[in-house]
């Protein structure tokens, strides 16, 4: 096989491979009733005058299934986790005891289930349309290439054979992450 086509279906399943470590990483933010430390992912504090995670000025620990508790690094900077807390519009109410902030995990609606499935298919769609855009960037490369019609030809099998393989991983993921979601 040649060199060149060789290295566009090695680049292509390196995106695709990344569209699925973004969406795994993604879903890890849309919380399934237990409690994590991962569900604050996303929180940004406003540290010295910069946004910064919550994990870089807090310790996030979860005691229990319902509950995280923040334990800050420096005790003035409270106020600015709890607004950090209600900025990221998770749907929890923070609380803190002058030590630390204490979120009360509460359990998930049926409705709020529901959201949050629709959420993670979102996610799932955007996975897909990414690994679609690498295989499309890869044939439009393998196109470029000085190659005879049936090397083009096998590159573009194996591009489209890549991407049926991470679409049913990213399928995968979802129902994993949907039963998770709906579990009691």
């Amino acid at each position: 096989m040649n060199e060149e086509l060789k290295f566009i279906l090695e680049s292509a399943e390196e995106n695709m491979h990344n569209a699925i470590k973004h969406l795994e990483k993604q879903l890890l933010n849309i919380r399934a009733g237990k409690a994590s430390p991962a569900m604050l992912g996303g929180v940004m504090v406003e540290y010295y005058g910069s946004m910064t995670p919550l994990a870089q000025v807090a310790n996030v620990n979860t005691p229990d299934a319902r509950t995280i508790t923040i334990q800050p690094y420096e005790r003035n900077i409270i106020p600015d986790i709890e607004r950090g807390i209600m900025y990221a519009n998770l749907g929890f109410n923070p609380m803190n005891n002058g030590e630390s902030v204490i979120i009360s995990v509460p359990p998930l609606t049926e409705e709020r289930r529901k959201d949050l499935v629709k959420q993670a298919k979102a996610e799932a769609e955007d996975a897909k349309i990414g690994i679609r855009n690498d295989r499309k960037v890869a044939n439009n490369e393998i196109k470029k290439l000085e190659i005879s019609e049936d090397e083009a030809k096998i590159g573009e099998e194996n591009i489209q054979t890549l991407t049926d393989t991470h679409i049913r991983k990213v399928d995968a993921i979802l129902d994993v992450k949907e039963k998770e979601i709906m579990t009691i």
